[in-house]
């Protein structure tokens, strides 16, 4: 059986990504202006109007420095970064998934999921180390309509 693509998939990441088929790939920073302005574009129909998006998926980390208040607050900026995002472009039942490490960050996002999303469920992929801190949230479903 075949799978035919029926949407539009947007990768967007500081690295180069090797081309994948049916993907667009936009290389730069999430949190610069530029870029944001390179995904919305990517998101515009034909009309003007942006195409409503199913899943948001980010797995954007700071790069650590050890100093657990700064660390907190550098994760807590890019999750707002990836609920604000969300909120303007996801469709009403759509969702987004974004990467966590337990710590000081933890408690405020998992309010602010509980905030802006019907749903919220914490999960730890088997893939992840026992002793990482690391976790995904998944907010399913804005109450915003």
């Amino acid at each position: 059986a075949t799978c035919e693509l029926q949407g539009v998939l947007i990768g967007l990441d500081l690295l180069p990504m090797e081309p994948i088929d049916g993907v667009q790939f936009i290389q730069g920073d999430f949190r610069e202006e530029t870029v944001l302005a390179q995904l919305k574009d990517a998101l515009r129909l034909a009309d003007g109007s942006y195409r409503t998006v199913d899943l948001v998926v980010s797995d954007m980390a700071p790069n650590l420095s050890g100093v657990d208040s700064v660390d907190a607050a550098r994760i807590e900026h890019l999750v707002e970064l990836a609920v604000d995002f969300t909120r303007e472009h996801v469709r009403r039942d759509g969702a987004l998934v974004v990467k966590l490490f337990h710590g000081g960050a933890y408690a405020p996002l998992v309010k602010l999921f509980k905030d802006t999303f019907r749903v919220v469920k914490p999960i730890k992929p088997k893939s992840s180390r026992d002793k990482s801190s690391e976790t995904f949230l998944v907010g399913l479903g804005l109450k915003r309509w």
